[in-house]
């Protein structure tokens, strides 16, 4: 065989080589994870974290906090934003107006904006009540949890027993009346205490988007847990708020 037919061969077989290759380099590019969507602009916005992602570790660790954050919170102000666009009375409006009267919606949109602007209330309120180094409760919210609720352990205990009887996704919350009476109520999916005419003075999320990375299917760990992420100084000022008849979200 001559030396060019052997270089021939040797290009050739270079060639092919690198032709197998490049498929599965092109599908190695296409499996990277993609970013999250921005949220399109509109007057619904994301509110910042007051705090890393990795503050509650190891509590909640940092990769839930950002996914939980970044998209599924993320997720519902793009929809809401979008959903606006064709109805711009949802974006001037106060959220406790539009969720306290849902019936007054159109039922082509009533639907959306139950879930997405009920995530929307119920994370921004989330994100609000927790904070690295959260104290504990004082004042007239300690003096309320003892009237209300037969005191913090035994409040703790029964927050943490009904978020774990809440059936598939939802929240547990505790309400405020406008005199300072509290309760603990939970609501299934995205629904708020809006929706009924009430104000949430603080809630945990138990949709399994906010602990399953690290509990798996252990919901009351992470309900037990939670505790140590709580800022009772906001929750303090949220108290004051709803004594005050000034209390949103």
């Amino acid at each position: 065989m001559s030396s060019m037919s052997r270089r021939h061969l040797m290009f050739a077989a270079t060639g092919i080589a690198a032709i197998a290759a490049a498929p599965r380099l092109v599908f190695a590019q296409a499996a990277a994870p993609a970013p999250a969507a921005a949220a399109p602009t509109g007057p619904f916005t994301l509110p910042p974290l007051a705090y890393p992602t990795n503050a509650f570790e190891p509590h909640i660790d940092a990769k839930t906090m950002e996914i939980h954050h970044d998209r599924h919170h993320a997720a519902y102000v793009t929809n809401m934003n979008n959903v606006a666009k064709t109805n711009p009375q949802l974006g001037t409006a106060k959220i406790e107006d539009v969720l306290g009267n849902l019936n007054a919606l159109d039922d082509s949109i009533k639907f959306t904006v139950r879930n997405n602007l009920g995530g929307h209330a119920n994370h921004t309120m989330f994100w609000e009540i927790m904070g690295p180094n959260g104290g504990k409760p004082e004042g007239e919210v300690l003096a309320a949890i003892d009237r209300d609720l037969g005191g913090l352990e035994k409040f703790q205990n029964d927050f943490n027993a009904a978020g774990g009887r809440q059936f598939g996704s939802g929240w547990v919350f505790v309400t405020v009346s406008k005199d300072g009476k509290l309760a603990i109520e939970t609501r299934p999916n995205q629904d708020n205490p809006m929706m009924d005419g009430k104000r949430a003075l603080m809630g945990n999320d138990v949709w399994e988007h906010a602990y399953y990375l690290n509990y798996q299917n252990r919901r009351a760990d992470y309900l037990k847990a939670w505790w140590n992420t709580v800022n009772w100084a906001k929750i303090a000022e949220r108290y004051a708020a709803a004594k005050a008849g000034t209390l949103g979200v």
